[in-house]
């Protein structure tokens, strides 16, 4: 099973303020529903919280170790991302995309074979960042701008990236090292996640 990363980053490399997106854009939109329909989607409880439903279409499992937290129907609740890759590759998925918050991209980046970034040119103000990125480990396959417009208030950049030797997911799923995706670090203290 392939593990994709997919997000908008400005320019600073903020992806969210207050639990929303600063910008609106309906290209990037789009996009991100082109990609992810059909298949699993990943996310942090916070970033649930920000869309405020279960996203038509695609599985959503969110992650939140608060025993407390009760998903609505429509979602599957896992402490681990571990759980949500292992609960994934289960259901046959081909791929799973990791959307969101800035801890789930911090722990599943090591373990993804692509990520398709949304490139703001603006910085905006915010309170969540994107992990540094690229890194050498990654090349660039395919790049697409759009200017600003009378729909978008900003220019951006659709990137697609591919890690240059593969994730690590199947051999930690595998065998031999599963314990460590399993504690990935997702510290979702009192509130959060």
């Amino acid at each position: 099973m392939n593990i994709a990363v997919i997000a908008a980053v400005d320019e600073g490399g903020i992806i969210g303020s207050e639990g929303h997106l600063p910008w609106h854009l309906p290209e990037d939109l789009k996009r991100f529903k082109r990609l992810t329909l059909g298949h699993p989607i990943i996310m942090g409880r916070r970033t649930f919280a920000s869309i405020g439903k279960p996203l038509p279409g695609r599985s959503n499992t969110v992650l939140s170790r608060n025993p407390a937290w009760i998903p609505p129907a429509g979602v599957q609740l896992c402490a681990t991302l571990a759980d949500a890759l292992n609960l994934a590759r289960a259901a046959g998925a081909s791929a799973a995309f990791l959307i969101g918050g800035s801890e789930v991209f911090s722990a599943g980046l090591p373990l993804a074979h692509r990520v398709h970034l949304t490139r703001v040119h603006a910085r905006h103000p915010g309170d969540a960042r994107f992990p540094d990125f690229p890194t050498p480990a990654w090349r660039l396959v395919h790049e697409e701008h759009h200017p600003r417009d009378e729909k978008h208030a900003c220019a951006f950049s659709f990137l697609d990236y591919e890690r240059k030797n593969g994730g690590r997911l199947s051999e930690v799923l595998a065998g031999g090292n599963r314990s460590e995706i399993g504690t990935l670090p997702l510290p979702l203290g009192e509130g959060r996640g």
